[in-house]
């Protein structure tokens, strides 16, 4: 079984695990291989669902806003399952946010906390590439996220599934017999939220130090240590440390917080 919340003192268990991915045509197609999977024994905090052609089903929006994401982060338990009433129930997390070229997108499971800054408050693809920036982010080579994001843009959806690299072959095979195709294999694990106390840069996730200079960095962690030290509540942690990163610094070009303002 692969574990679901890897720490910094257990760096042997991400590196063992591989992400094997496929694209979907159909809606319905994602049920069945959810059960599948179940049923070989995955866990489900290790099956992630992205696609953007939930919502006519689940009337979502102005359920789970863009300002919910952001400030809210993941969405779980009977939120999930009212929404989709379906195997995707099944998953942990669900999160919604508006990648630039594709839409607005509804990302299920561990990738979804991943796409979304592992619920701290990034939107992964804010920058010009879209979903391509936030998949090669994660592991993905930039021709296969292309690929990827047309797929989705286009109304199909992304399956990935975390696995040790022993059963990664066994992956591969259930997810083309279930229709899967593009199927591409990372040889990592998805990043997980840290929880507690922030000790270097290298504990924020990919989507968060991606979006920030090393200068918002800084800041950023040292503002969200210190509100979680008052308050013990690592949500209102997120919302201050975004909060001071945004008073003190702007966009570039490129999506990322590195223009300090200038004060007087």
């Amino acid at each position: 079984m692969t574990a679901t919340n890897p720490t910094a003192s257990q760096p042997s268990v991400s590196t063992a695990e591989r992400t094997v991915s496929a694209i979907f045509k159909e809606r319905e197609q994602i049920d069945g291989v959810i059960h599948r999977l179940l049923d070989r024994g995955i866990s489900r905090d290790d099956i992630s669902v992205v696609g953007k052609n939930f919502h006519s089903e689940t009337k979502i929006a102005g359920f789970i806003t863009k300002k919910d994401v952001i400030f809210g982060g993941l969405r779980q338990g009977a939120i999930f399952g009212s929404l989709f009433g379906s195997a995707l129930a099944l998953l942990t997390g669900v999160g919604v946010l508006f990648v630039p070229f594709v839409g607005t997108l509804v990302a299920a499971g561990p990738l979804g906390a991943a796409l979304l800054g592992a619920a701290s408050g990034a939107i992964a693809g804010s920058a010009g590439a879209g979903l391509v920036s936030a998949l090669v982010t994660l592991g993905m080579p930039e021709d296969k996220a292309a690929v990827y994001q047309t797929r989705i843009e286009a109304g199909d959806f992304m399956v990935a599934v975390e696995v040790p690299a022993d059963k990664s072959g066994e992956i591969q095979l259930l997810l083309e017999s279930a229709g899967g195709e593009e199927i591409h294999t990372n040889e990592t694990a998805l990043p997980r939220g840290r929880s507690g106390q922030i000790e270097d840069p290298s504990h924020l996730s990919p989507e968060i130090r991606s979006h920030l200079s090393q200068d918002a960095q800084r800041l950023y962690i040292a503002n969200y240590n210190s509100e979680l030290a008052n308050s013990s509540d690592e949500s209102k942690a997120e919302h201050h440390a975004w909060d001071i990163v945004r008073e003190q610094f702007e966009q570039d070009e490129h999506g990322v917080w590195s223009k300090s303002k200038m004060t007087v």
